[in-house]
C-alpha cells in the first residue's frame, strides 16, 4: 500500500511512466512498468468515479430525496455501472408511461401494490378513488394499468434486480447472430455467422468484432439470448411477497418491465460491454504486434540504398548514409515494360562504389522479388558479395511520405523519393522510422477501424513510448519525431531540441539541454536518463545511468582507483563492484542494480541482432507455390486465430493457432511475434480466394509422450511482453 501510494505521488509530481519505472524504483518498490501503468490506468478510472459521484449526490440531493441509507450505498460503491444503477430511479428522464401515470395522482395506488399490505378495503373500490376524468383517469382499470407502469419502472430501474439479470445475462446469455433475408453476401465474409450462437461469456474479441461489423454493414442481426421465463420467475419471486390481490397486478407489471425496460436496457449495457472487452482484446494483440515490430532488431549504422520497387513508373532509389542522412536519389527501370537490366546495373554499381553502400533495403511491394532476383544476379556477377540485400516491410510508408513529417524533412522530394527514403531506413533502425508512421497504418493490427478509436490511439502511443524509452535515443541525430516519444518530452519540446542542435551543432553534454528553451528541470529529470550522447564530454551521457546518479559512479570509480571513462571502457571492472557499499538514503539497492548493469554494457541496445530472411528464388508469385512445399518467412501480423505470414509472393499466407506447434498453445502470441523469421509448409493455395495455408508444426518433430500420454504442455514464456502482463494486470483488478 506504501508504493502505491507514492507511485501516485509521483504522477501527481508530474512523473511519467516510463521514468518512474526506471529511475525510482526505490520509491515504488521495485514495480515494473506494466504495473505502474495499471496504476495511472486504475487511478484515473477512481477520479472520474469520484467526481461522477459528487455529481450524482448534488443531483439527488437538489430533489430533496437524498437518504442517508442512499448517500452511504453511493459513497461506498466502487464500480461506475453500479453507480449509475442507483441514480437511475432519480435521473432526469423524458416522459416516460410511469411518469404521465405519476401526474395522473396515481403512486399512491402503485405503492398500496407494492407494498403488499391489505388495509380492509377491496382493490377494486381502493382503486376506484383514483378514477378523475379531469387528471385522464376514466376508469378503475385505467388506474390499475397506470399503476402497474409505475411498477413497472421501479423494477427496471432496481439497483439489486439490474445487477442481477447483468450477471445473469453475461454468464448465461448467448450472443445470437443471424442473416438478414435478402442481404447479399457475394465475398461470403459473413458466411460462419448467417445462423451462429454462442456463449457472450466466452466469445472472444475477433468474432464479437466481426459480427458487430457485419451488424453495421447490414449483413447480419445479433442479440444477446436469455431464458426470460427463468428471468421473469426470478424477479416474481423478488417483487411478490405475499398473497392478495394484488399479485396478479404486480405478476403483469414484473413482465412488462422486463419486456419493455429492463431488458433492452441490460441488453445495451452487455452489447457495450462486449464491444469493450473486444476492444480491449484487439487493442492487446495489436499492441502486442506493434512492441514486437518497433523492437525488430535493426541493421545499425550502415550505408543503404533504398529500393521502392516500380513496374511502369519504375523502380524508386534512395542513398542514405550510416546516420540516416539522404546522399542521393534517382530511378531505375529493370522491370517491364522497358526491361532496362543493364542501365539498372550500371546505375547500381556507380551508387555502391561512390558512396559505399554496404546493404540495399528493397520494399516488399509489388515487383520487390523481381528486383531482388535481378539484384541476386548483379552482386553475383559484379563481385560485390559484401554487399548484401533484404527485403523490408513497406507498410505505412506511403502514408509516412505524404505526411507533414515527411514534408518537413523532404520538402523538394517527391512522395516516391521519400518512401525508398523510408525503406532504407527502417533497415538502419525500424524503431527510428516507424515512429513518424501513424500505428494504425502499419498493418499489424485486427479489426482496427472498429475499435474505440481513442482508447486505441492511447493504447499504441503507450506501446511507442514504452518502446522508445527502453532502447534509448540518441541525441544527436534522431529526429523530433522519435524525441517526441522521450519521457517527459512532447511534439513542441522535441522540435526545439532539433532547432537548437541545427543551430549550435552536436549536443556535447546531456546538461546542454537544459539551454533547449522550454526544457525546464522537470523535463530534464523525466528525460535525460533516455537520451544519448555518443563521444560527448561525460561518457556516461552514452549510458542509461540517470544524471542524477553520476556522483555514485563517481564514487565507485574513485573506490577502483580508476577513472569514470576507464570504468565504462573496462567493463569487467564491474563485476568487482560491491553494490551495497553505496547506498544513500536516495540511492538504493534496485538503483545501484542497474546502474552496475549498464556499466557492465553500457549503452548495449536491448534489441536482438539482426538476421536478414532468405526468400527462395524460385517462388516469385503465388503460382509458383504448391502443397508440401517448404519455404521460409517473416511474421507479419499476429491475431488470436493465427499469424500471417509473409513468403515473398505478395500475399502473406495464415498459419492457423492449430497449425502452430505441437505443444499446447492458448494463443499464438505464446510462441510467435511480429518480425520472426519462420520455416513454414504450405498446406493449399487457393490462386482464386488468395488464400494460402500454411503450418509450422508441420515441420517440427512431434514430442515423445511417455506412457501414451498428452504431449506436454507450453511452458510459460521467460519475458512476457508489456502487454500481456497488462491484461493480466487488468482483468486481476477490473471493476465491472
Amino acid at each position: 500500500m506504501q508504493s502505491l501510494v507514492a507511485t501516485i505521488g509521483l504522477f501527481d509530481e508530474g512523473g511519467t511512466v516510463p521514468f518512474i519505472a526506471r529511475y525510482r524504483k526505490e520509491v515504488t518498490g521495485n514495480l515494473d512498468e506494466v504495473q505502474i501503468l495499471a496504476v495511472q490506468e486504475k487511478l484515473e478510472y477512481h477520479r472520474e468515479l469520484e467526481e461522477r459521484k459528487t455529481t450524482v449526490l448534488d443531483s439527488i440531493k437538489e430533489q430533496g430525496k437524498l437518504t442517508p441509507e442512499l448517500q452511504t450505498k453511493i459513497e461506498k460503491t466502487l464500480d461506475k455501472s453500479e453507480l449509475e444503477d442507483l441514480y437511475l430511479p432519480y435521473k432526469p428522464k423524458r416522459k416516460t408511461k410511469a411518469s404521465v401515470a405519476r401526474e395522473k395522482g396515481l403512486e399512491p395506488l402503485a405503492q398500496y401494490l407494492w407494498e403488499q399490505q391489505a388495509n380492509g378495503t377491496p382493490l377494486s373500490e381502493f382503486a376506484a378513488t383514483f378514477v378523475n376524468s379531469e387528471l385522464g383517469v376514466a376508469s378503475v382499470a385505467e388506474a390499475l394499468e397506470g399503476a402497474r407502469h409505475i411498477i413497472s419502472e421501479m423494477v427496471a430501474e432496481n439497483a439489486e434486480y439490474r445487477k442481477a439479470v447483468r450477471q445473469q445475462m453475461m454468464e448465461k446469455g448467448k450472443v445470437s447472430a443471424k442473416a438478414i433475408p435478402g442481404m447479399e453476401d457475394p465475398e461470403g465474409k459473413y458466411k460462419m455467422y448467417a445462423e451462429f450462437s454462442e456463449l457472450a461469456k466466452n466469445i472472444p474479441s475477433h468474432r464479437m468484432l466481426a459480427i458487430r461489423r457485419g451488424a453495421k454493414e447490414g449483413f447480419l442481426h445479433f442479440e444477446i439470448e436469455v431464458d426470460r421465463d427463468e428471468t421473469v420467475a426470478w424477479l416474481r419471486s423478488r417483487v411478490i411477497r405475499t398473497a392478495g390481490e394484488w399479485e396478479s397486478h404486480l405478476s403483469e407489471a414484473v413482465e412488462d418491465g422486463y419486456d419493455r425496460l429492463l431488458n433492452p436496457s441490460i441488453q445495451t449495457e452487455i452489447r457495450l460491454e462486449l464491444k469493450d472487452r473486444s476492444d480491449e482484446e484487439a487493442i492487446r494483440v495489436f499492441r502486442e504486434n506493434l512492441e514486437n515490430l518497433l523492437l525488430a532488431p535493426p541493421a545499425g549504422q550502415l550505408k543503404v540504398i533504398g529500393i521502392d520497387p516500380g513496374i511502369r513508373t519504375g523502380c524508386k532509389i534512395a542513398v542514405v548514409d550510416d546516420t540516416g542522412k539522404m546522399l542521393a536519389h534517382t530511378v531505375i527501370y529493370p522491370l517491364e515494360p522497358k526491361n532496362d537490366v543493364i542501365g539498372s546495373a550500371r546505375t547500381l554499381s556507380m551508387l555502391i562504389k561512390e558512396h559505399g553502400a554496404q546493404a540495399i533495403a528493397i520494399g516488399n511491394g509489388t515487383g520487390s522479388r523481381e528486383v531482388s532476383q535481378i539484384l541476386t544476379d548483379f552482386l553475383r556477377q559484379a563481385g560485390l558479395g559484401e554487399v548484401f540485400q533484404v527485403t523490408v516491410s513497406e507498410a505505412g510508408a506511403s502514408v509516412y511520405s505524404a505526411s507533414d513529417i515527411a514534408r518537413q524533412e523532404f520538402p523538394d522530394l517527391d512522395l516516391t523519393v521519400r518512401g525508398a527514403i523510408s525503406i532504407a531506413r527502417r533497415l538502419q533502425d525500424p524503431l527510428a522510422e516507424l515512429v513518424k508512421v501513424d500505428p494504425k497504418s502499419i498493418g499489424v493490427g485486427q479489426y482496427q477501424h472498429d475499435v474505440d478509436q481513442r482508447k486505441l490511439k492511447q493504447g499504441l502511443e503507450q506501446t511507442v513510448e514504452s518502446c522508445v524509452n527502453r532502447v534509448g535515443v540518441d541525441l544527436n541525430t534522431a529526429s523530433w519525431a522519435l524525441l517526441r516519444y522521450v519521457a517527459g518530452v512532447n511534439e513542441r519540446t522535441a522540435q526545439k531540441i532539433v532547432e537548437f542542435r541545427n543551430e549550435h551543432g552536436r549536443f556535447k553534454s546531456r546538461t546542454q539541454l537544459m539551454a533547449v528553451p522550454g526544457f525546464g528541470p522537470k523535463t530534464f529529470e523525466q528525460a535525460a536518463g533516455f537520451l544519448r550522447i555518443r563521444g560527448g564530454e561525460d561518457p556516461l551521457d552514452m549510458t542509461g545511468v540517470h544524471p542524477e546518479s553520476y556522483p555514485v559512479v563517481e564514487k565507485i570509480a574513485a573506490s577502483m582507483d580508476v577513472t569514470v571513462d576507464e570504468l565504462i571502457k573496462r567493463p569487467e571492472l564491474a563485476e568487482k563492484v560491491k553494490i551495497e557499499g553505496f547506498k544513500t538514503e536516495t540511492v538504493g539497492i534496485y538503483t545501484l542494480g542497474d546502474i552496475k548493469e549498464e556499466l557492465r554494457k553500457p549503452g548495449r541496445d536491448p534489441r536482438d541482432k539482426f538476421v536478414a530472411p532468405k526468400f527462395r528464388e524460385d517462388v516469385k508469385e503465388m503460382k509458383d507455390i504448391s502443397a508440401g512445399m517448404a519455404l521460409e518467412g517473416v511474421v507479419t501480423n499476429v491475431t488470436k486465430f493465427g499469424a500471417f505470414v509473409d513468403i515473398g509472393v505478395h500475399q502473406d499466407g495464415l498459419v492457423h493457432v492449430s497449425e502452430i506447434s505441437h505443444r499446447f498453445i492458448t494463443e499464438p502470441s505464446e510462441a510467435l511475434k511480429a518480425g520472426q523469421i519462420v520455416k513454414v509448409q504450405v498446406l493449399s493455395v487457393d490462386l482464386k480466394a488468395k488464400r494460402i495455408a500454411l503450418s509450422i508444426k508441420a515441420l517440427e518433430p512431434k514430442p515423445k509422450m511417455a506412457g501414451g500420454g498428452r504431449p506436454p504442455q507450453a511452458p510459460a514464456r521467460n519475458q512476457p511482453s508489456m502487454q500481456d502482463k497488462l491484461a493480466a494486470l487488468n482483468s486481476k483488478f477490473r471493476t465491472r
